[in-house]
């Protein structure tokens, strides 16, 4: 099963379609054990979503395999390897468990700052203990990749990637990681709920990309498909992707999202494709 839990609304009110805002306690049990009964088993969190590593330990997750983020290292951080060590001993305590299958960065750029090596290798050092499986980076644009691959290895990449942001796949890392045997990790393949909208549901401020809105729904209606089974199918058929994480705010939307995963997926227009940031970058969207 490609898909992965995403645990953010578990801990915060987050994305710009949630109504309902953080997820219950209770609610967090009844779509982990919905989600483990269709196959999938992994989870992922960092110390940054607010209570949801501690939500997540409070209801038991030893049966998942945990994929979890550092937070920014502080300026002018003594000891990058301690600082390492005892935000990973943190997040292992919140989650009750003795490992993770996979520690990645938050905040990748910072392997190019002054810190990097030690930062670096702090990571590969918490790896040699056995406290993590896997280590990596979550990126926000392949241009991070140019600068950081050449000298760092790392087993997993998380990044954006849907069916308007095509751009690890146009820049050809889509490929490149998978040659390589780094594992890729997409989100944001709903854009935080942006593509599940419906036109009168959607922020005036994002009408100045009426174009790709207009080709978008006449594209789902011509072809008879749901947004979130466009959505799916769509990173779903490329193959280089290991696992694609979701968010649910709660059992229901789940269902819809794995029954949606199954189907044909008709010729996407290649217009549909944006290279537009302030689109794609949800960070831009409260300065639209």
């Amino acid at each position: 099963m490609k898909l992965a839990l995403g645990t953010v609304q578990f801990g915060l009110p987050y994305g710009i379609a949630n109504q309902v805002g953080q997820v219950s306690q209770s609610n967090v049990a009844e779509i982990l054990s919905l989600a483990a009964s269709y196959g999938v088993n992994t989870l992922d969190t960092a110390v940054a979503y607010g209570s949801s590593e501690a939500i997540l330990g409070a209801v038991g997750i030893n049966d998942w395999q945990v994929i979890s983020k550092l937070p920014a290292l502080p300026q002018n951080c003594p000891n990058a390897e301690q600082w390492v060590e005892e935000q990973l001993l943190g997040s292992l305590k919140r989650l009750k468990l003795s490992q993770l299958d996979a520690l990645l960065l938050h905040r990748p750029e910072q392997l190019l700052g002054g810190q990097g090596e030690a930062l670096y290798r702090a990571m590969q050092i918490q790896q040699s203990k056995g406290l993590v499986e896997k280590i990596g980076i979550s990126i926000y644009q392949p241009e991070e990749l140019e600068a950081i691959f050449p000298s760092m290895a790392f087993d997993i990449v998380q990044a954006p990637f849907n069916i308007l942001d095509r751009r690890l796949k146009d820049s050809g890392w889509l490929s490149r990681l998978n040659s390589q045997g780094v594992e890729l990790h997409v989100r944001s393949v709903f854009m935080q709920g942006l593509l599940l909208m419906q036109p009168e549901q959607r922020p005036h401020k994002f009408k100045r990309w009426d174009l790709i809105w207009d080709t978008w729904r006449s594209w789902l209606n011509d072809n008879q498909l749901s947004p979130v089974e466009a959505c799916l199918r769509y990173v779903l058929s490329q193959n280089e992707i290991s696992k694609i994480v979701v968010g649910v705010d709660n059992p229901q939307q789940l269902k819809q999202i794995i029954t949606a995963s199954y189907g044909d997926l008709p010729l996407v227009p290649e217009n549909l494709g944006c290279s537009d940031i302030d689109l794609l970058n949800p960070s831009h969207w409260s300065r639209l």
